[in-house]
């Protein structure tokens, strides 16, 4: 790639970046206050994905620089499978899919007696060994549903060409290590933040040190938490 490409590469990825981030303000799905993430740890600023997914067209837009993004890790050789962890990979993979031309799928979480969890595919779903994948997710903040999904990959024979998420909440996926074969696969997001987050409890969480209200938004709902 000349200095030239790589300087216009960059400016798209700028640009789509920025489109993004309007979607998801224009939605009112970036919120200030204090919040319990999915993973536990609080966070003083929210990114609701689900404003943004249930507008169809802005899906479709968003999908679109996707599977943009998707092609341009894959490579010449073509994707077979698109696929994403529940609630919001279900949306994405069918949207991801469609502007692929591939199979949209997606892994659902299952909880063991010992209280671990990890991914399966249910459904009739399945990816066939050697089939070129592209894993797509919302928004990562610790990256644990998107290493939940690669050992899934892994074992169908599956290969993950693409990793492509919307945002990037912690400002540093760059590549995701598998728990089970340590491959290295690199991964890509469309918009990048920094965001902090930070153990429960006024030693370590301003949210928590001042006593406001602590909000359990997405899955666990919206109203404050006790």
């Amino acid at each position: 790639m000349t200095s030239t490409q790589g300087s216009a590469a960059a400016a798209s990825r700028a640009a789509v970046a920025q489109r993004v981030e309007q979607l998801f303000a224009e939605s009112g799905a970036y919120r200030e206050g204090h919040f319990k993430l999915k993973s536990g740890r609080h966070g003083d600023r929210y990114l609701e994905k689900f404003q943004v997914l249930q507008w169809p067209e802005r899906v479709v837009e968003i999908c679109r620089y996707m599977a943009e993004a998707a092609r341009a890790a894959a490579g010449d050789a073509p994707l077979m499978v698109t696929i994403g962890p529940t609630t919001g990979g279900v949306i994405l993979a069918h949207e991801v899919g469609k502007a692929l031309g591939t199979r949209g799928i997606f892994a659902e979480s299952v909880t063991t007696a010992d209280g671990s969890s990890h991914r399966e595919l249910r459904r009739g779903f399945r990816i066939n060994p050697g089939q070129r994948v592209a894993l797509v997710d919302d928004v990562v903040t610790t990256g644990t549903s998107l290493l939940e999904m690669i050992p899934l990959i892994e074992a169908s024979g599956g290969e993950i060409a693409a990793i492509v998420v919307i945002v990037d909440r912690s400002g540093e996926l760059d590549a995701l290590t598998s728990p089970t074969t340590g491959k290295t696969y690199r991964a890509h997001a469309l918009w990048t933040l920094n965001l902090p987050t930070y153990d429960p409890g006024p030693d370590s969480c301003p949210g928590c040190k001042a006593g406001l209200p602590l909000e359990a938004p997405g899955s666990s709902g919206t109203s404050a938490a006790a």
